[in-house]
């Protein structure tokens, strides 16, 4: 029995949980497990993010409304114990780990002085999650000694302690403020050229990680323009000892140097369609934004479809053939509308036109009988088709749902194997409304290092909502025609997958992400992303 269970109380129940440093995919799942069980959440503001897509739809969360720069932790606090002793089921979660957090205690003393249950659910500290992040591992197999140090309450005899021994240091400070930490190590006993490493935003998309030495830090922050900046309270993490060396980091960044880093992808389609893809970017190192480009309404005249669809139950169909999501959910609807659910395909050969709708199908109860073996379209799905046999096909019709602005590829390759088609409107695609005013204005103004194109109408229609992508956007697409269409509005095609897959689009936008970063380390220039560059700037084409 999990503790969210056992804990069950009239007096409410109050999880301390710890968030991490900043990446999502560092929450355990304990924590996830009781974000789904909360009636309230009360998390710190900057890890509040991180935790909300995991709680249920509908948690109160009432910090959010009383959060403003004159909140104090024992505002939190009181939070906290009023929703626990009204017997709700609580989450406070903070970044890191409860147990480093100066408060989380405090709040934990309360509510055993008052009887209310409670668990703690540790998390990754920054001080050791982010130098995994930066490629900077804190000990090695001749065993360092490894001292960690918060650089806004040390005392002068830390600094002397930890300057005095040669190990490594893990200092947390800001950016304003790890100039000074440095000096304080310095003066204490250790080498100005000690090897230093220093890393703001951690474990996100946006992490940053300057290789320096402690007498050389300030001036390299300086000199990239980090420093002096509003930005300066940011918090970050230094490492200080030959671990965090420029050479070895150069070997170890593993996360920093993914080929789409810290890009921000925008992906033409709802977030539903584009789940696994944007998963893919996310692997990529990017960030992914959804925009839907299309709406799907029923088709104005419904009544071809139920008769398709029960056709399907008397036996009018040898075979039923998706070409897309959509058309499995427009049977599936209408299935459910009638009262039937997969058993009606009994006897029905199944065919989709890839993987993406073989999974819809499957996760409908239905596994199909034909994929294509080689390109998933319509064209690689006629490729495996068999013609029709009229000794060992007892029927010789094809039941296609499908869009009323599909191509006749199919239903011309279906005929030509002797197969009579009934072509039927499954689903209308419409133009979705335009997206938000912000995300129009990042668009038309360079804001997204690039756009996936997944079919010709997609570009259409993102134009049509929200105007052209900047020039300085890398435009990929799905294949020759998407690219034609693109090129007839006006953009510069640098990316083409070499099969009409969204999958394989994505790696061919994370090997032109590869060769951009790989060229400008051979140039010695910095890795920037495209959006980046100089507004305006102009580049040559480099299509792959």
């Amino acid at each position: 029995m999990s503790p969210t269970a056992s804990n069950q109380s009239a007096h409410g129940h109050v999880t301390f949980l710890g968030a991490g440093p900043g990446d999502p995919g560092l929450l355990t799942l304990r924590a996830v497990e009781a974000l789904a069980g909360a009636d309230v959440l009360i998390a710190e503001p900057d890890v509040l993010d991180v935790v909300r897509g995991h709680a249920r739809a509908g948690v109160d969360t009432p910090q959010q409304a009383a959060a403003d720069e004159s909140s104090t932790p024992a505002d939190a606090a009181n939070l906290v114990m009023a929703a626990a002793r009204g017997g709700k089921r609580v989450v406070r979660a903070v970044s890191g780990d409860p147990g480093l957090d100066a408060n989380a205690g405090d709040e934990m003393l309360a509510c055993a002085a008052e009887g209310i249950p409670f668990e703690v659910v540790p998390g990754v500290a920054a001080a050791v999650g982010v130098p995994a992040y930066a490629g900077v591992p804190l000990r090695n197999g001749q065993g360092a000694d490894v001292r960690f140090v918060d650089a806004r309450d040390a005392s002068d005899r830390c600094w002397a302690e930890v300057g005095a021994s040669d190990g490594t240091v893990v200092v947390s400070a800001t950016l304003e403020t790890v100039a000074a930490a440095a000096g304080e190590l310095v003066a204490a006993g250790r080498k100005p050229d000690t090897p230093m490493s220093v890393t703001v935003a951690g474990t996100t998309t946006r992490q940053r990680t300057w290789n320096a030495t402690l007498g050389s830090i300030a001036q390299v922050l300086k000199q990239a323009k980090v420093l002096p900046s509003p930005d300066g309270h940011q918090p970050v993490i230094a490492v200080v000892g030959e671990r965090s060396a420029a050479a070895q980091r150069d070997q170890l960044s593993w996360f920093e140097s993914k080929p789409l880093f810290g890009w921000r992808v925008l992906v033409p389609r709802t977030k539903e369609q584009a789940a696994s893809l944007s998963d893919q970017l996310v692997s990529y190192g990017a960030v992914p934004h959804e925009v839907p480009t299309i709406a799907v309404e029923p088709p104005r005249t419904p009544q071809q479809m139920e008769r398709a669809v029960k056709g399907l139950v008397t036996g009018r169909y040898e075979w039923i053939a998706f070409t897309s999501v959509n058309a499995v959910k427009a049977v599936r609807e209408k299935f459910e509308e009638y009262g039937l659910d997969a058993r009606a395909f009994a006897g029905i050969k199944v065919a989709a036109v890839g993987e993406q709708t073989a999974k819809a199908l499957i996760a409908f109860g239905v596994k199909p009988d034909l994929v294509p073996s080689g390109e998933q379209s319509a064209a690689g799905l006629l490729e495996d088709w068999p013609p029709y046999d009229p000794v060992f096909d007892p029927i010789d019709r094809v039941f296609l749902p499908r869009a009323d602005i599909a191509t006749e590829t199919l239903v011309a390759g279906l005929i030509d194997l002797g197969w009579e088609v009934d072509d039927v409107t499954a689903y209308r695609t419409v133009r979705a409304s335009p997206p938000p005013a912000d995300t129009r204005e990042a668009i038309k103004g360079g804001g997204f290092d690039a756009v996936l194109f997944t079919s010709s109408s997609t570009v259409r229609n993102l134009v049509g909502i929200a105007g052209k992508p900047h020039n300085v956007t890398v435009i990929a697409c799905i294949g020759p025609a998407t690219a034609k269409t693109a090129e007839e509005h006006g953009l510069r095609v640098d990316v083409m997958a070499p099969e009409p897959s969204v999958h394989k689009l994505a790696e061919a936008l994370a090997d032109f992400g590869a060769a951009r970063r790989a060229a400008a380390l051979e140039a010695g220039d910095p890795v920037t992303r495209p959006s980046e560059r100089r507004p305006g700037a102009r580049r040559r084409r480099a299509t792959t």
